[in-house]
């Protein structure tokens, strides 16, 4: 056995390359009291006590256990009022996701741990149902997947956003669809049917062509190519699709937007969006933690343009700037987007699709789900979860 070195335990951050990760760290959210860090391990006490353990690079779920699906919002410069997100966490791992710092209200990191420990809302579709069914409930459209992606690798596996559409179509409720994932072409044929009634529309979200950057920005997305093959199949089956450019990096991936725009256009796009990087709470240090790990010669410019846009800072979270930012910069770029748009013939309207709320009716046989509402929650119980979860595994004990 070797005996431990004499040295000074010192703990530090150790940002490391994660492959098919995108974040580098998992250091504790800001609610949490301790904080984890790595030893050094040229610095240790004998102990060789680690903050991750064998495993922990595994992704893994559990079942969330929300009593309800839809979140509304009343934010002035968000074209939706409501949203449904069946999954809380990304397997993407885009470091850029503005939902990162979401996973700290349930106690886990920004990080690392956005990628890998996934929460699945598989009750969905029968609480939508029940909320849907409400006297007083008003029917407009419901953003699916605007927070975490819809359609991310565990989808495949569970299906809880085809159920979801499944609810959508049976009550003929317009909905609005985001992804940068293939999957979404597994649903066409609901989509084309609500598409016939004027009650979806899709964005895509295509970030850059290079594939080298968008293997280090959004290591488990489906490629730039296969996105764009997306949005031309999805155009071709009669369903209104959009393409989102988001984020704009500043000089990293913002000399890209007029290719992008015009690619989507050729591939049946009827309207493009964009939106500024934004950087909230933990997105401040994780960020410029990527950028000095895969592009550290970029990394000053880039952080240097942001703030121009941003009064100086990384962020600013006002409404009317948050999305686009101020200053010089933020209107070259909005200049440039709207006359790549016109180039391109792309509506360059912030404004979502119109969708038809009028054929909205919820059927006679769905008053039973409102006596059903309090056995919809799965058992908590982790022997009962296991056994219904076998693949992936569901999560421990945190």
């Amino acid at each position: 056995m070797n005996k431990p070195r004499h040295h000074s335990p010192v703990s530090r951050e150790q940002p490391a390359f994660r492959r098919g990760r995108g974040a580098s760290s998992n250091a504790a959210g800001r609610y949490e009291v301790l904080k984890r860090c790595d030893i050094d391990p040229d610095h240790h006490d004998g102990w060789q006590t680690w903050a991750e353990e064998p495993g922990a690079a595994k992704t893994r779920w559990r079942d969330d256990t929300s009593r309800t699906v839809i979140t509304r919002n009343q934010s002035p410069d968000i074209y939706f009022d409501q949203s449904l997100n069946p999954y809380r966490g990304c397997e993407h791992g885009c470091i850029y996701c503005f939902a990162r710092p979401t996973h700290t209200y349930l106690g886990h990191s920004a990080g690392l741990d956005f990628e890998r420990m996934l929460y699945a809302k598989r009750d969905a579709a029968k609480l939508l149902k029940v909320e849907l069914a409400k006297r007083n409930y008003q029917c407009s459209p419901i953003a699916i997947g605007v927070n975490t992606d819809a359609y991310q690798p565990l989808e495949r596996k569970l299906g809880i956003t085809r159920q979801v559409l499944e609810v959508m179509l049976e009550a003929r409720h317009p909905v609005f669809l985001i992804t940068k994932s293939s999957l979404i072409e597994r649903d066409i044929d609901l989509l084309t049917e609500l598409a016939a009634l004027h009650l979806v529309s899709v964005s895509i979200s295509i970030t850059t062509l290079d594939h080298g950057l968008a293997q280090k920005l959004e290591p488990r997305a489906a490629s730039p190519t296969r996105r764009m093959r997306t949005l031309q199949t999805l155009s071709n089956a009669g369903i209104p699709t959009r393409v989102s450019f988001s984020p704009v990096i500043p000089a990293l991936n913002e000399s890209e937007m007029e290719s992008i725009i015009q690619q989507s256009s050729d591939a049946g796009a009827q309207a493009a969006s964009y939106i500024v990087l934004r950087l909230p709470h933990e997105l401040a240090t994780l960020f410029p933690e990527w950028l000095q790990q895969h592009y550290p010669d970029r990394a000053h410019r880039v952080l240097k343009a942001m703030a121009s846009m941003r009064n100086n800072k990384l962020y600013e979270a006002g409404f009317g700037t948050r999305m686009k930012g101020f200053g010089p910069r933020a209107e070259i770029i909005e200049q440039r987007f709207k006359l790549a748009c016109r180039q391109a013939g792309l509506s360059d309207a912030r404004r979502e699709t119109v969708l038809d709320t009028r054929l909205f009716e919820i059927p006679a046989h769905w008053q039973k789900t409102k006596s059903m509402a309090a056995s919809n929650s799965k058992s908590t119980n982790p022997s009962v979860e296991a056994k219904e979860n076998e693949t992936p595994p569901q999560l421990p004990l945190f």
